[in-house]
Order: structure tokens, then sequence, then C-alpha cells
């Protein structure tokens, strides 16, 4: 009898082990939420978790696309900058179209514009890798370079202004107005990320090409072998990759009604420290898009929630280094237990 309950024991902790390591990141989640209520009861309130998703946007947005590197096993640490490129050439080019624009017309050429800019720099990226063999972290060290550097060449060194207001809807404007909130409650810019984030998981997770990413992540050369077209894959991920920053760079231009060349500095931080510690590995073949953006919910709360509390910027840096380091060091200690 006592074998029996010990057995039971041993199988209820194995599968109450199972289930904290597969829901990690939600158990995270609910624990900080938790605590920064206490600490400050601001924190759960609907305006604040509102405010919470158009923080995070631009940071989801990043994190979509390196999830799909990282998962190759690569790294782009341009996308910060190519964020801000984007975001300077599309108030550039919003700013020259003529007085009197539709609404549907701006949305076009910002997306468009921007699209452009980002998948651009993405296939430099995957062209050095893929053809010229650079190593990933070089490449994109390169790219982040001469996309900040374009970022003030192009807009002359200071913020591209001038711009109309409709410029700002993608990343201002609200849906449902109401008298307690005339400004309205669901913010255009989290409509616009759920989309994205829509579109790029089920691309991962549902179709022949997310199935060649995986396994081009989990093992180059017999994702070759199998008569997968590793090449194609990895240059594709890298130009995905910058398309979803720059995105992201366009919704923080709208956001700001302007394009600022020193915009989404460091940002590729926060991506890579939202990725992982979603469960995407560093070395490659795992993640996925929702976990991803889970972590990148962490990051949110974390910063969010040191705000309320008035903890000092700086210490907020240091945490967030932390943070980073531990994720990595789970990554590898899961790998070595795997293998």
């Amino acid at each position: 009898m006592e074998k029996i309950e010990g057995t039971m024991k041993v199988g209820i902790g194995k599968k109450i082990g199972a289930f904290s390591k597969k829901n990690a990141i939600v158990i995270v989640l609910v624990l900080l939420s938790v605590g920064f209520s206490i600490g400050n009861s601001a924190f759960l309130k609907p305006s604040n978790l509102i405010n919470l998703t158009t923080q995070m946007a631009i940071n989801a947005m990043l994190t979509i696309g390196i999830t799909y590197v990282i998962i190759l096993g690569g790294i782009d640490i341009s996308i910060g900058s190519v964020a801000a490129l984007a975001g300077v050439v599309t108030a550039l080019a919003c700013r020259a179209l003529p007085a009197g624009v539709s609404l549907v017309t701006m949305v076009i050429v910002q997306l468009g514009v921007g699209i452009s800019v980002g998948a651009g720099f993405g296939a430099f990226n995957g062209l050095m890798v893929t053809k010229f063999k650079v190593v990933p972290m070089i490449a994109t060290l390169a790219s982040l370079t001469i996309a900040r550097g374009l970022c003030y060449i192009f807009s002359g060194g200071t913020s591209v202004s001038g711009l109309t207001s409709i410029y700002s809807w993608l990343g201002s404007a609200r849906l449902f107005k109401t008298e307690a909130k005339p400004t309205g409650w669901l913010p255009i810019i989290t409509i616009v990320v759920i989309i994205f984030v829509i579109i790029m998981h089920i691309l991962l997770s549902k179709t022949v090409f997310g199935r060649h990413v995986y396994a081009t992540g989990s093992n180059r050369n017999v994702a070759h072998l199998s008569g997968i077209n590793t090449q194609k894959i990895i240059f594709l991920c890298y130009m995905i990759c910058g398309a979803m920053a720059a995105v992201g760079g366009v919704l923080n231009s709208s956001k700001l009604q302007n394009g600022q060349p020193g915009a989404a500095e460091s940002y590729e931080m926060f991506a890579i420290a939202s990725t992982v510690m979603g469960g995407t590995s560093l070395l490659g073949g795992s993640g996925s898009v929702a976990r991803a953006i889970l972590g990148c919910a962490v990051v949110a709360i974390i910063n969010n929630g040191m705000n309320l509390m008035h903890i000092d910027s700086y210490w907020q840096k240091v945490v967030l280094g932390v943070i980073i380091l531990l994720a990595v060091v789970m990554d590898m200690m899961q790998k070595q237990k795997s293998n």
C-alpha cells in the first residue's frame, strides 16, 4: 500500500514538474501580475492593462520576426536600427504625399514603404549569411551600423516632422469611444499587432514552410539531404525578420507622429530576451511565435510594473539584463539534459 502511494506521489510530482516546465512562461506572467498588483493597485486597472498592450506593441513586432531567425539557430541584431530606418523613410514618404489623401491611402503607403525597407535589409542580411557565408552576428552588426547611419543621413540628424494627423492613426487611434473613455478603449496598434501575430503564428506552425524552418534549425545538413532548400529558407526568414521589424518601426513612428533617427535603439535586446523567455532555443530547432509573445508580455509587465513602483530606469536595465542571462542559462541547461 505504501509503495502504491509512493508511486502515485512520484507520478503526480512528475506531472506537476512537466506542467510547470511546459507552462513556465505562463506561471511567470501570473506571478509577476500578482506581485505588481500587490505593489501598486493601479496595475490591474483596465486602462493600465490596455496601455500595456500599446507599450509592448513595438517589441512584439520585432519579437515576431526574430523568432523565425532564432529558430534557425541564427541571430539578427540589426532589427532596432531597421525599425528606426523604416520609420524615418516612411515619414519622409508620407510627408511628400499631396494634401488631402485618404486614410486608406496613408495606411497603404505607411505599411508598403516600411515593409519594403525592412524586407530589403532582411534580404541583404540573408544574402550575406547564405551566399557569402558571413557569420550572422557580424552580418547583422554591419546592417545595424548601416541602417542607423542612413537614419541620420535621410533625416538630416533631426526628427522628420510636419506630418498630418491621419499619419498617427495606426499608432494612436482607438475604437469603442464612450463617455467614460472619449478617446476610445481598443487601440488600433494593438489590433494591428494581433493580426500580424496570428498570421506569422499560422505561417510558422501550420504550413510546409514552417516545418522546413524547424527542420533547418534542428539539423541543417539533414534538412538539406531531405530535399529542403535550406539556403532559401534562411534567406526568407531574414526577410521576414526585417519586414516585421519595419512594421514595428512604422507603428512607432505613427505613434510619435514623426520619424526619429534614434528610435528603437537597443530594442533588439528586448526582442531577443522576449523570444528566449518564450522558450525559443538559441541553438535552434524549437520555439513558437505565440510563446515568444508571452515572453514579450513578461518584458512589458516588468517595465510597466517597475515604472508604477517608481523604480529607477537604470535598475530596470539591470533587471532585464539579469533576466536575459537567466533565460539563456536555463535554455542551455535544458539542452544539456536532453542530450
